[in-house]
Formats: structure tokens, C-alpha cells, sequence
């Protein structure tokens, strides 16, 4: 048995995502890159670079990434781009979107030649989390002028609109799309490409996905532009687990389960927005809280039905833990750090990366 803690990537479950990725790209004529501020574990690469078009980033290092170990285009985005960065930004891009007007500006004579765009902000969207949602009040993420954006349309060539998140709504999706068109359409129809952005969750059971590629390829049509579609958890959700170990049990108030994990270190994005951990098995008539083993008095994966009182050495899997857990996870308390592990398409399974103290180690100086 490989030592726990570790996450499990299953190529299977990962295959269901991108064949349905791949049925929009062939049904709407979008194309699709993977968002790395998502999901980075170059290992599945493989798998992942033939059903997409390549990767798009927030950052220099994920653009090196894309370039170097993801096929196809490379889209550069970032928040606001450093002077020290720009060289090689656009050295490893096909594509730059850039966050401001006043970043385009500046770095017009240094991107020439490069196929830029800008971010846009319709001030619309999906999310539930004030700390997640891209058109929150006083956001700094995309113009929301269509005067000042006009006086530029002679410097890009593209839009980026990143509104929507989690939305596993089709209705809403389209609504959405729909206040774009009204607000920004007569820029549309001037430029080449517009991405879409990710945080549509297209790939989710029972999403309507031909009314979606329906959608999209009538968007394109009516203004002539190729659609892009940057899919995070969208490409990867349900295809990975968590596989961590009961070290201790207790009783205080509640029974208590003590992992060797820890969701501060490993699952940072459920602390972020308090939500549980997702556990299967979960049923039984045995209640357990399951926490982690930092020193964090909140580190709590979250409380599970169980069909017998844990003992320390069960196994336990955490599932849908591929999206913002691998690109998150920290050193916190020094804690290990779990392994990447690959289940192939043929059933084998693969230790893809381990951690040690020396990774550790050269984390700090």
C-alpha cells in the first residue's frame, strides 16, 4: 500500500471530464484551455493536451509551465505585470490579456507584434463568495467602461470576460452572456476573440450541454469571433481523492479522528471558504468530526456517517480533491506533504511525485 497521505489522480474519472470538453469544442467551435491557477499536476498532461487546446495563467510561472509541458496555445494573464517579467511573458505566450488599460498602455511598446487582449468586466456574476466574486464592489479585476475600453480598440485584438463562478447554471450562464452582449456587443464585433472565461460548469451531471455549445457557437457566429473557454475544476471535477489515515481517536463532546493530513496544508480553499471536505463512503450509524493533525484548532475536514467506529490505520478518501488543493498546498507546521499519485487508464497505479524534508528545507532559507 502507498503511504498515506496522498492524491490520487484517476485518468478514468478525469476521461469523463474531457470527452464531454471535448463534445463542446467540436459542437460550438470554441476552444478550451486549461486553467492552471486551478490545476497544475503536469503528470496527467499527457491525457489532458488531447482533448484541449492548451493552458491559459495568472502568473510568469504558470505561463513557463503551460509552454513547457502543456501542447497548443499559451494564453499570459496577469493580474498586473511587473517591468522585470514582461520579457519573458512574451517569449513563452501566443496571446496576453492584460487586467487594466493602464498596464496595455504602459507596456504597448514592449508587446508589440505579441497578440494582446484586455480583461473585461461586465460587473455580473454567478458567485456565492464575496471573496471570490470577480465583479464584487470595487473590484480590480477587468475594465467596466465601454467609453474608455473604445479608445483602445485599436491595441488588442481580444476580450477576456472572467464573470462566472461554480455556475452550474445554464439559465444563468445565458443571462449573463446576454447583459454582455447588450453592454459590450458593438466592441465584440470588433475584435477577433473573446474567452469566456472558466467557472462554468459544463462537465456537471445533467448540464444541458448542447443548449450550452448551442449558445456558444450562435455567440461566435453573430460576431464573428473564435470563443475561448478556460475550464479549472470544470476539466477536472470528481477525478481525484485525498487518501489519508486514521492516527488517533478521541472522544470530547463528539468522536474525534485525528489524520495524518491537514485541510489548512492540503485542502486550503475549504478553510478559505469554510466548507467540509466531501467523504465516500458516508453513511453508517457512527458519527466521527475528522480533523487534521496540525496545530490549527479549526483544521477540521468536517464530520461523516460511518458503518463502524473508526481504529487507528483506517483508511479514508476525501473525494473530489483535484481543483485549488495541489496548486495550494503549503508547509504548515511542517507537515508532509501529501504524494501525487496517477491511476492510469489501464488500472495501473503510479507514485508520480513524493515530498521530503529536503523540499521542505529548500521552501526556506
Amino acid at each position: 500500500m502507498i503511504q498515506t497521505p496522498y492524491y490520487l489522480i484517476d485518468k478514468q474519472k478525469l476521461l469523463v471530464n474531457l470527452e464531454k470538453i471535448a463534445y463542446v469544442r467540436e459542437n460550438s467551435g470554441a476552444k478550451a484551455l486549461l486553467a492552471l491557477k486551478c490545476f497544475a499536476t503536469w503528470s496527467v498532461f499527457d491525457l489532458m493536451q488531447q482533448y484541449m487546446d492548451g493552458t491559459t495563467s495568472s502568473s510568469l510561472y504558470e505561463l513557463k509551465l503551460g509552454r513547457q509541458k502543456f501542447a497548443g496555445e499559451t494564453h499570459a494573464y496577469s493580474v498586473a505585470w511587473a517591468d522585470d517579467e514582461i520579457e519573458e511573458m512574451v517569449a513563452n505566450c501566443d496571446k496576453i490579456i492584460f487586467n487594466s488599460i493602464g498596464q496595455l498602455e504602459r507596456f504597448a511598446e514592449r508587446t508589440e507584434g505579441t497578440i494582446r487582449g484586455l480583461r473585461v468586466n461586465p460587473q455580473v456574476s454567478s458567485s456565492d463568495y464575496l471573496l471570490a466574486d470577480p465583479a464584487r464592489p470595487f473590484s480590480r479585476l477587468g475594465e467596466w467602461d465601454p467609453e474608455k475600453i473604445e479608445k483602445v480598440m485599436g491595441q488588442i485584438s481580444g476580450f477576456m470576460f472572467h464573470n462566472n463562478c461554480e455556475n452550474g447554471s445554464f439559465e444563468l450562464f445565458d443571462k449573463m452572456l446576454s447583459t454582455i452582449e447588450e453592454r459590450f456587443g458593438h466592441l465584440i464585433a470588433q475584435v477577433e476573440w473573446v474567452s469566456l472565461g472558466g467557472g462554468i460548469h459544463f462537465t456537471g451531471e445533467g448540464y444541458p450541454i448542447d443548449a450550452f455549445c448551442a449558445r456558444l457557437k450562435a455567440f461566435s457566429e453573430k460576431y464573428g469571433v473564435q470563443v475561448y473557454l478556460e475550464p479549472g475544476e470544470a476539466a477536472i471535477t470528481l477525478c481525484a481523492s485525498l487518501e489519508v489515515t486514521v492516527l488517533d481517536t478521541l472522544y470530547n463532546g463528539k468522536n474525534l479522528a485525528v489524520v495524518d493530513s491537514s485541510i489548512e496544508a492540503h485542502m486550503l480553499d475549504l478553510l478559505i471558504y469554510r466548507l467540509n471536505a466531501k467523504m465516500a463512503p458516508n453513511d453508517g450509524e457512527h458519527t466521527y468530526m475528522v480533523c487534521g493533525k496540525s496545530c490549527l484548532a479549526g483544521d477540521i475536514f468536517g464530520e461523516y456517517q460511518f458503518d463502524k467506529p473508526l481504529q487507528i490505520g483506517d483508511r479514508l478518501s476525501f473525494v473530489d480533491a483535484a481543483g485549488y488543493t495541489m496548486v495550494k498546498k503549503n508547509w504548515f507546521n511542517g507537515l508532509k506533504m501529501p504524494s501525487i499519485v496517477v491511476k492510469q487508464l489501464d488500472g495501473s497505479v503510479e507514485v508520480a511525485r513524493q515530498f521530503g524534508f529536503d523540499d521542505y528545507l529548500s521552501s526556506l532559507s
